[in-house]
């Protein structure tokens, strides 16, 4: 499906990069300083979805070291509310809600929450969504998508509403379970299928018209 060859654009542009020695430094500690038991384990089970958190986190704030302070401010709100994380349940899906929140709060002046209204919509196929004509027009998506730009694949990416840029990024970027994107999220499971198959259909009307202006793909449906 055309969908596969964008999203494996997507993870490449969004690959973990090693973090900063000061980002590491600072985690190091916060593990360090984890006297009790209950802390301490978590923070060992932690320590391996830092990357995660990072890539997520890149997205979202566009630049590697505010990327390093939402996830370093995420794990300090973790560790401080520790006590409502039920040992046995899902650590990623946990850690990815407050991540979510965190990322919220820290943008709250100039975040703008989508209305009832505006979530709805997100949940209905947009206005000149791609369709089955647009899919003919991806004749050889492979060849055609490397000639975008990680510019091209960031900002079509950037452009989704964020409770569609959220879903792709737990579904098609960190892979995650439907179920488990649906806890994180917290919207039945049936909301985040429509909105990740929204998300990717959004994503090819974002590219679709770059590549008929370049001349890439002809507007002419015949053969």
């Amino acid at each position: 499906m055309v969908h596969f060859y964008i999203i494996h654009k997507i993870l490449a542009l969004v690959e973990p990069r090693r973090p900063s020695p000061s980002f590491l430094f600072m985690m190091g500690r916060m593990v360090a300083k984890s006297s009790n038991d209950p802390t301490q384990r978590f923070s060992a089970e932690a320590w391996p979805l830092l990357p995660n958190l990072l890539r997520v986190a890149r997205v979202l704030t566009r630049d590697i070291h505010q990327a390093e302070d939402l996830v370093q401010e995420t794990m300090l709100r973790a560790v401080r509310h520790i006590q409502s994380f039920q040992e046995g349940t899902n650590l990623k899906a946990w850690l990815m809600t407050i991540l979510r929140h965190t990322h919220i709060d820290l943008h709250r002046h100039d975040a703008r929450r989508p209305s009832a209204d505006s979530l709805d919509a997100i949940d209905h196929d947009p206005p000149g969504a791609a369709g089955p004509a647009d899919d003919d027009a991806w004749t050889n998506p492979d060849d055609l998508l490397a000639r975008f730009d990680d510019d091209d694949i960031e900002n079509a990416l950037r452009s989704l509403p964020d409770p569609m840029r959220w879903t792709l990024l737990l579904i098609d970027v960190e892979q995650m379970p439907v179920a488990d994107a649906a806890e994180a999220l917290d919207v039945p499971e049936g909301t985040i299928k429509s909105r990740a198959s929204r998300a990717r259909t959004q994503l090819r009307s974002q590219l679709l018209p770059h590549a008929r202006q370049r001349g890439w793909i002809s507007d002419d449906p015949s053969p």
